[in-house]
């Protein structure tokens, strides 16, 4: 068992946050209408794609009736039909859609992970439940040790920072924005940040296929300037 796999195994047994246990499993056992004959997951979810890649996407939270569901981040919702639709499109996926975590979908060059891994009530995990599971985001970013982040959106952009330990001195962190890159100055690793793909974002047009597109071409553009400092 590889040092990845053993932290995902002492995941998915987190109990160390009452109200996001007791939520998750509530969700698990009520069901959704249209999903009532599925046996949801109901657990932490871990991280998934390529270990060896130089991207690392980085969400939020899993959905109630998506990765809560299916165990697979971003797996069965429409967030995660957003998502890998434009991962397939720019060639960090081998199919465009996502349904369960054996439908066959394979990230290429591209991982993804979330700093909260229990679905908490209506999206909103307290600070403390971010500061209680951000030592698993920690141990995941030591492990892949990638060159690129893409932040889907403000917590994720803030639990980033946080990992890469802000530089002592500067007097104000950069801010979240969609489309804004930031490079560390010592670390030399860049974050580009994203609105997130919830369908709040996605079916009002405040994110359009168009605008993501743009993003992962940057951060594709990012990965090949890493790759020829590297030759």
């Amino acid at each position: 068992m590889t040092a990845l796999q053993t932290l995902h195994a002492e995941i998915v047994e987190c109990r160390r946050c009452a109200r996001l246990v007791a939520w998750r499993e509530e969700v698990a056992r009520v069901k959704r209408r249209a999903y009532l004959a599925d046996d949801y997951w109901g657990r932490p979810i871990t991280g998934f794609g390529d270990p060896r890649s130089k991207l690392v996407i980085v969400g939020l939270a899993p959905g109630a009736h998506g990765a809560n569901r299916t165990g697979r981040v971003f797996t069965g919702d429409a967030s995660g039909a957003f998502l890998f639709a434009g991962l397939h499109r720019a060639g960090f996926a081998n199919q465009p859609t996502s349904e369960r975590r054996d439908d066959g979908l394979k990230l290429k060059g591209a991982f993804i992970t979330c700093p909260v891994r229990c679905v908490p009530p209506d999206n909103k995990p307290t600070p403390d439940e971010v500061a209680t599971c951000r030592p698993f985001l920690t141990r995941e970013l030591a492990l892949l040790r990638p060159t690129v982040f893409l932040a889907l959106g403000h917590l994720a952009w803030s639990a980033t920072l946080e990992h890469l330990n802000w530089p002592r001195g500067e007097e104000k962190l950069p801010d979240f924005g969609h489309g804004a890159v930031f490079r560390h100055p010592e670390q030399g690793v860049h974050l580009v940040g994203c609105y997130h793909v919830s369908r709040q974002n996605t079916q009002t047009g405040r994110l359009t296929p168009r605008m993501f597109d743009a993003v992962l071409a940057r951060v594709k553009g990012l990965l090949d300037d890493h790759r020829r400092k590297r030759r």
